[in-house]
């Protein structure tokens, strides 16, 4: 990250970090104040829209699933405070139809997790007219298809049955799959 980065942030720095998972929130929190944010932490859906209202920011980096809701609820009210903020969502779950639902609803970028500070800068402060250079370590074939299965597992609310049906995928080789550790 070189200074001229920094200095495209504008006069309001203020940079809403909405994230479930408490020691990556403060970790990215630590990152981007470093890098001339003014952070401010929502843990849930909730906390996330009472801050966009009271105090919408300028930029913003949403996870799409909290526990409590989705993230693009957050989106929605920070678009309707404050139309220019520019908005990043962040997902472990990543998928061209929820990519396509946070950009329709005014994301300024998606990025699938874990994507770490620069990105989320670079994310933040392009202006959308030069492409994203490719990733530096790309996920394996094996984790993205770990991931798809765990996603599909998580929409049929952990039913091994329903998933396996779905994949099209014999329920035994299901459960082996889920009891081994995410590839890298």
């Amino acid at each position: 990250m070189d200074a001229d980065e920094i200095l495209e942030l504008g006069a309001d720095k203020s940079l809403l970090l909405v994230d479930d998972d408490e020691p990556f929130l403060r970790r990215l929190a630590r990152a981007m104040e470093k890098r001339g944010f003014d952070v401010e932490m929502a843990g849930s859906v909730a906390a996330g829209k009472a801050i966009a209202t009271a105090r919408p920011p300028a930029y913003a980096v949403v996870d799409l699933r909290l526990e409590d809701g989705n993230g693009l609820d957050v989106v929605e009210v920070l678009r309707e405070k404050r139309p220019d903020s520019r908005i990043v969502v962040l997902t472990g779950y990543g998928a061209i139809a929820t990519a396509v639902a946070a950009v329709k609803i005014g994301a300024t970028d998606y990025l699938s997790k874990p994507a770490d500070a620069n990105d989320i800068v670079h994310a933040l402060v392009s202006t959308g007219d030069e492409l994203p250079p490719p990733p530096e370590n790309p996920m394996s074939a094996d984790r993205v298809r770990w991931e798809h299965i765990q996603r599909v597992y998580e929409l049929c609310d952990r039913n091994v049955s329903e998933t396996a049906r779905r994949l099209n995928m014999h329920r035994r080789t299901l459960q082996r799959i889920l009891a081994k550790r995410s590839p890298r």
